[in-house]
């Protein structure tokens, strides 16, 4: 793997994985881009300051240089004493990645990827222990291949995804049916997965996978394309895919992920989002 810090067509510091050809938060920059995708659709911190006795536990899904993380941490940090004293919920923070390579980087540009003060001790934490800890947060990682590693999460234990790995054509298992069935037996009944992914064949397999999915922010120069949402129920969705979207899936070249089954489209159309479209 070799890995370098780039500047990206907005100006931003980003990195740059030059064995898969691929830079991370490649249009906004990673600060932007993590509070853009994940952390403001989430409403991490309206959530988190609900009084509950357990802690939210957040899926960071492929930790790279660490800005989604980081800006989850903020988020929970971030809450005012008042908040906290009326029993918000601490933060669990569970970050995936084959290794801690790009957060090493990150951290010698430490101003670029808001890695500076607590956050970055933070950062330095998981890098030499894989853990840190304050009152309000809780971050780990787990090292190892995705999506086998999240085998050694308990079932039905996660309320927040970040799904965050390399493309389709990078990383093809991470955004198989396979993949998303696994993630669906660690999310609890209300949790939701946000992913920057908007291909087709991703929200097929997310479908397929056991999820009810919708369309997500816009992303990208034009603000055409669209990140993905989803979750157990369509209707906490604020736009779920509809018939419009079937219709479209029915036509496409490249529809399904690679281990779709036999009658895919007919499992698809079943689903309860898309009753009486």
């Amino acid at each position: 793997m070799t890995l370098s810090v780039v500047t990206t067509r907005g100006g931003s510091r980003a990195i740059l994985d030059d064995t898969v050809g691929e830079v991370m938060h490649p249009i906004v920059g990673p600060a932007v881009e993590a509070a853009r995708i994940y952390v403001d659709p989430s409403q991490l911190a309206a959530r988190l300051a609900v009084p509950a006795p357990k802690p939210l536990v957040l899926l960071d899904v492929g930790l790279g240089g660490g800005s989604n993380a980081i800006g989850a941490w903020h988020a929970s940090e971030a809450l005012s004493p008042e908040t906290a004293a009326r029993g918000a919920r601490r933060l669990e923070i569970v970050s995936f990645d084959r290794d801690l390579h790009a957060l090493a980087l990150a951290l010698e540009h430490a101003e670029d990827f808001r890695l500076t003060g607590a956050a970055g001790e933070a950062a330095r934490a998981i890098l030499s222990r894989g853990e840190h800890e304050t009152e309000r947060t809780h971050w780990r990682f787990v090292a190892g291949e995705l999506p086998g590693t999240l085998e050694t999460l308990a079932p039905a234990s996660a309320d927040v995804v970040f799904w965050d790995p390399y493309s389709p054509r990078s990383n093809p298992t991470m955004w198989t049916v396979a993949a998303f069935t696994m993630l669906r037996a660690r999310c609890a009944p209300d949790a939701r997965v946000y992913t920057y992914g908007g291909a087709t064949a991703t929200r097929a397999a997310l479908l397929l996978g056991g999820f009810a999915v919708g369309f997500g922010v816009r992303i990208g120069d034009d603000g055409k394309k669209r990140a993905t949402c989803a979750a157990f129920d369509a209707r906490v969705l604020d736009e779920p895919l509809d018939a419009r979207w079937l219709e479209r899936l029915s036509r496409s070249s490249a529809a399904m992920p690679s281990d779709a089954p036999s009658d895919a489209f007919a499992r698809i159309a079943a689903a309860p989002q898309f009753a009486g479209g």
